[in-house]
């Protein structure tokens, strides 16, 4: 532990249980609908066809205007969603081994335009996520599905190629896209649907602002009739943090979440005028500093290893984060049933970094700077601009690492530009990020780092560090096809010990958000299987 205050520690650098909430109340929800939601968001969001490349800011809509099969509670449970059941072995969904699937559908579900919403509409998005020429978010389990036959218009099944312990989770983070829409659509760069979606979800497209907001209205054909509880729900959009902190504390934001409050002012939000309500929601994200292994200065297991021990990511979050998250090791939280807690402990040891970097040929020019065969240890660092606090964070890691012969320079900019195509095309050196690695529950992590999942290497998917292990890459498959749950498990758990081995991320803890709800605002609960706790915002009223 620092013995200096926050303040005094940046300056001399030079520059979770959740809290009980209304959702607890034994209410029961009004008749009709009235009022709205403004969603206060540092990040725009800027994705709005869901089964493109996004971020964990445009879940929160997307899962609003759109559905999927089957949804996730904060149990962890499936709820059906599209799907009039979750398919299992004992009601006939799921054969005995795995490889063939049988789906039932609503057949009270209408598209936000007023056609009906059909088997046809799976089939349809399923297909998408086969074709090549389909700019996919993730192909992951999907490849595996063959032979896609529509029954009826409320039933579908199809044969998997090999079983898949995974493919209900992924399932569950599949929003369904509109055959009638799209069917003839080819350009998708300039599709019309990218800008004015249209889905099956509890609320339907209204207006966007660019750089402002999106209001979204309630879906009156929605298949859960009593729900949306109100008429509007609006994402405002506001990237200083200060100023969006502000307007939910004068009362023009009902829900902070997402980003939320920062650590730094925590203090000052738990002291806010009544009506104000502050959750603190542990959360599968991990909070990471991303490196490019495609940059050559990174390829060496040397380097990474050096900057990890280098950084003391301890001080930083008792001292810059209020001591709010949890010191992790691993992309699985600590709270799931297939977190690995045998991981070594980082450790902060900044002669051993320079040591390693020693031994390794990295030797320090004139200006303090390493460099071997002719590459500099150099890189910059991208974030988003607009937050002060993850600011004061890349400068603490840029005075550590200078320490050990590493210059680091920031490269921060908005959130479009920086998680937009420079991200998933691999185009920086290395980010101070936060990333939701699970699929829903399931520690699935292929979409991240299987090798053939990088789009800089011709892939489709989020490996954006360019990871590469033959190791890993045989690992996931067989989490994937495992059907034991402790035999996946110990899977998983040596996936996770060869991350941490390998360290293409170097990683710093898990994620607890501060959230902000106004008391008023009954509904809001925390789900750390999903990546925006926007995801019920349809049951969401005004008391």
């Amino acid at each position: 532990m620092h013995p200096l205050g926050r303040r005094a520690f940046v300056g001399g650098l030079g520059a979770a249980v959740a809290l009980p909430g209304l959702a607890g109340r034994a209410r029961a929800a009004p008749r009709g609908r009235r009022g709205g939601i403004v969603v206060g968001l540092s990040q725009e969001p800027t994705v709005f066809n869901p089964l493109f490349p996004h971020i964990e800011v445009d879940d929160g809509l997307l899962m609003n205007l759109f559905s999927p099969l089957w949804s996730i509670d904060e149990t962890g449970q499936f709820v059906p969603e599209l799907a009039a059941d979750i398919p299992t072995p004992d009601n006939g969904g799921i054969s005995e081994d795995g490889t063939f699937w049988r789906i039932r559908l609503r057949a009270d579900v209408a598209w936000h335009d007023g056609a009906p919403f059909s088997a046809e509409d799976v089939r349809f998005t399923l297909g998408l996520l086969h074709d090549p020429d389909f700019p996919a978010y993730s192909r992951a389990g999907h490849e595996l599905v063959a032979d896609v036959t529509v029954v009826s218009p409320t039933e579908i099944t199809w044969r998997m190629k090999e079983s898949s312990a995974s493919y209900l989770s992924q399932l569950a983070n599949m929003f369904v896209v509109p055959a009638h829409l799209l069917a003839r659509e080819h350009n998708w760069s300039a599709s019309a649907f990218s800008q004015q979606p249209v889905g099956t979800g509890p609320f339907r497209w209204g207006s966007r602002v660019p750089g402002d907001q999106i209001t979204l209205l309630a879906n009156a054909r929605y298949y859960r009739p009593e729900e949306p509880h109100v008429e509007t729900l609006i994402f405002k959009y506001i990237p200083d943090q200060t100023a969006l902190f502000t307007q939910f504390e004068v009362g023009a934001i009902d829900y902070l979440g997402m980003q939320g409050i920062a650590p730094d002012r925590y203090r000052e939000a738990l002291a806010l005028p009544a009506g104000r309500r502050i959750e603190i929601a542990p959360a599968a994200a991990a909070g990471v500093v991303a490196l490019n292994l495609g940059r050559p200065q990174f390829q060496d297991l040397a380097v990474r290893q050096a900057l990890y021990l280098a950084l003391d990511k301890e001080e930083i979050i008792s001292i810059l984060l209020e001591g709010l998250p949890h010191v992790s090791e691993s992309y699985v939280p600590r709270e799931s049933f297939w977190f690995n807690p045998d991981l070594p402990a980082h450790r902060h040891d900044p002669a051993q970094a320079r040591a390693v970097l020693d031994a390794a040929g990295w030797v320090a020019g004139r200006d303090g700077i390493r460099s071997r065969d002719g590459v500099r240890l150099e890189f910059g660092n991208s974030s988003t601009s607009g937050d002060p606090l993850r600011q004061q964070i890349q400068q603490v890691m840029q005075a550590q690492w200078k320490t050990i012969g590493a210059a680091m320079t920031l490269h921060d900019a908005p959130p479009a530009i920086t998680w937009g195509s420079r991200w998933t095309h691999s185009q920086f050196d290395s980010a101070l990020v936060e990333i939701d690695f699970m699929v829903g529950s399931d520690p699935e992590c292929s979409l991240h780092f299987d090798s053939h999942q990088s789009v800089a290497r011709g892939g489709v998917g989020s490996n954006v560090f360019q990871y590469a292990s033959t190791v890993a890459d045989e690992l996931m498959v067989a989490g994937m096809h495992e059907q034991d749950r402790m035999k996946r498990r110990e899977i998983y758990r040596k996936i996770q010990a060869v991350i941490r081995h390998d360290l293409p991320v170097l990683p710093l803890y898990q994620r607890s958000s501060i959230e902000g709800v106004k008391s008023a605002l009954v509904g809001y609960k925390s789900n750390i299987n999903v990546r925006s706790n926007c995801w019920n915002i349809r049951s969401w009223y005004w008391a």
